[in-house]
C-alpha cells in the first residue's frame, strides 16, 4: 500500500529534490501534493489526509506551526529547517524528526527509518495483552536519552514529570515542560521504572509522584490527578476504576 507523502517547502528545487529522494529511498512512497505556503497546506489538510508531512518551517507567508492552529494535523510530521531553535516546538506538533538543512539522503532515510520503528511498537503495543497490576519490582532506568534534531541529550527519571502514550507514540515530559518522544511502549517501559516514584495510573500515562499537583475523588472509586505541567490540551488523567486501590495504596493512604 502506497504511502501518502505532502511536502510543505515553498523552496521549489528544495521540493524537487526532497520528491526524488523519497522516490529512489522507497518505491511505495507517493508524493500527493507539494504546498508551498501555510494557506495551501492549510486548504489540503482540510481536504485529505496524508500518512506523512515532510514540513519546512519558515515559510513564505508565515512559519509553518501556524498550520496546527488552523487545522487538524493526524499524521506524523518530519520538520526540515536551516535552523535549531525549533526542536522542543516542532516535536509538540506531531514532530518525529527534525533534520537541518542542508540534508541529504541518508538523512531522509534515516528518519523514515525511524518512523518505521514507531509505527511498528505501536503495532505491538496494539495486540498486546491487556496491561498487568504494577508489579513492585525495584526499578533500575535512571536516565533517558532523547533526540533534539541531530544531537542526543540525557534526561534524568527524577527530572521526569510522566510519560503519555498517544496514539503510536509515546511521549516523556519533564518538569520544566519539555517533550521527547521515545523508541518505546508505555508496557515496556513500565518494568523499568522504580515502583516507589513512578506508577501506572491508566492505559496513557505513567506518572512521577512529585508531579502530582492536586488529586479529586471521582464517582466509581476513580481518582483526578493534576499534574505539574498540565497535559497538553489540557487533557484528563485519571486514575482508573481498576487502579485505583493500587493507587491508594502507592501514595500510603
Amino acid at each position: 500500500m502506497a504511502m501518502k507523502v505532502l511536502i510543505v517547502e515553498d523552496e521549489e528545487l528544495t521540493a524537487s529534490e526532497l520528491r526524488a529522494i523519497l522516490s529512489e529511498t522507497d518505491a511505495s512512497i507517493e508524493v500527493s501534493a507539494v504546498a508551498a505556503t501555510i494557506e495551501a497546506a492549510v486548504k489540503i489538510l482540510r481536504e485529505s489526509a496524508p500518512d506523512l508531512i515532510f514540513m519546512d518551517i519558515h515559510l513564505g507567508d508565515g512559519d509553518s506551526f501556524e498550520i496546527f492552529r488552523r487545522t487538524e494535523v493526524r499524521c506524523p510530521v518530519i520538520f526540515t529547517t536551516a535552523y535549531d531553535q525549533y526542536t522542543l516546538k516542532a516535536f509538540k506538533n506531531q514532530g518525529i524528526d527534525y533534520i537541518l538543512k542542508p540534508y541529504d539522503r541518508r538523512d531522509i532515510e534515516q528518519s523514515l527509518k525511524k518512523l518505521k520503528s514507531l509505527t511498528e511498537q505501536s503495532f505491538r503495543q496494539e495486540t498486546e495483552t491487556p496491561v498487568k497490576p504494577l508489579q513492585l519490582l525495584p526499578g533500575s532506568r535512571n536516565r533517558f536519552m532523547v533526540n533534539l534534531g541531530s544531537r542526543i541529550k540525557t534526561v534524568n527519571a527524577s527530572d521526569i514529570a510522566y510519560f503519555m502514550a498517544e496514539g503510536k507514540y509515546l511521549y516523556l515530559f519533564t518538569r520544566e515542560g519539555e517533550s521527547y518522544i521515545l523508541d518505546e511502549t508505555i508496557t515496556s517501559l513500565e518494568p523499568q521504572l522504580s515502583p516507589s516514584e513512578f506508577f501506572r495510573i491508566n492505559r496513557k500515562f505513567i506518572i512521577h509522584i512529585s508531579s502530582i499537583r492536586e488529586m479529586f475523588k471521582l464517582s466509581r472509586n476513580r481518582i483526578k490527578i493534576v499534574p505539574d505541567p498540565v497535559p497538553p490540551d489540557n487533557l484528563a488523567v485519571i486514575v482508573s476504576e481498576d487502579r485505583a486501590s493500587l493507587f491508594r495504596s502507592w501514595l500510603n493512604m
